[in-house]
């Protein structure tokens, strides 16, 4: 329901994808001043590339102006955190993917055991990963989904509730890749000033003998 090439001035480059193979890339603002699930089309693309880039977030808010959509700190970055939880370490966090963004919702995954920005080893050959996910938000959330290289392979069921879930499961996998979590609503809600309520992790990576 968007338009991922849009006409772009004659000034705009497309030098996002070799900073990005180059290693200059140290996050991706995937929930800013933007349409969220176009942005993280793009991100995918990067993702399916075999480029480990984890998400970040920024509101965009011009302070001395106007602040457009939504005040400061309306979008975030969540990290885990340590005994030495200093800036430094929230960068360290934040350039290995250990983090979650969002506008709203707070939401968490666990594959077989691992998190956002962690990797698991599987053999060559199709295999089933157990996953534990959850999700608490302060407005009703309409799209809970696991993301495989791209495409959502699990959908939480909703049933009463739109604000909570505990997600759990199975996904068979082959080969390569990366999963993640993503929240996200059809429509703007007045309790979150932006586009519409949107939250993912970083991704968990899937390596396969060494194949990445």
């Amino acid at each position: 329901d968007f338009q991922l090439f849009p006409k772009q001035s004659a000034t705009l480059t497309n030098a996002l994808p070799i900073d990005a193979a180059l290693g200059n890339v140290d996050y991706y603002e995937v929930v800013g001043f933007a349409h969220h699930k176009a942005s993280a089309a793009v991100w995918y693309m990067l993702l399916n590339c075999g480029i480990r880039i984890p998400a970040g977030a920024g509101t965009d808010a011009m302070a001395n102006y106007s602040s457009l959509r939504g005040p400061v700190g309306l979008n975030r970055v969540y990290v885990k955190a340590k005994d030495d939880f200093t800036s430094d370490h929230i960068i360290e966090q934040i350039k290995h993917g250990r983090s979650f963004v969002t506008n709203g919702a707070l939401l968490d995954l666990k594959v077989n055991g691992s998190g956002p920005g962690e990797t698991i080893e599987i053999a060559d050959k199709a295999t089933t990963l157990d996953f534990q996910a959850f999700i608490r938000s302060s407005v009703a959330v309409d799209h809970l989904e696991v993301i495989w290289n791209g495409e959502v392979v699990k959908e939480y069921q909703f049933s009463g509730d739109r604000n909570s879930a505990d997600f759990n499961g199975k996904i068979d996998v082959q080969g390569p890749g990366w999963l993640l979590l993503r929240a996200w609503n059809d429509n703007a809600h007045p309790d979150i000033p932006d586009y519409y309520p949107y939250a993912t992790t970083s991704p968990i990576y899937v390596t396969s003998s060494g194949k990445e």
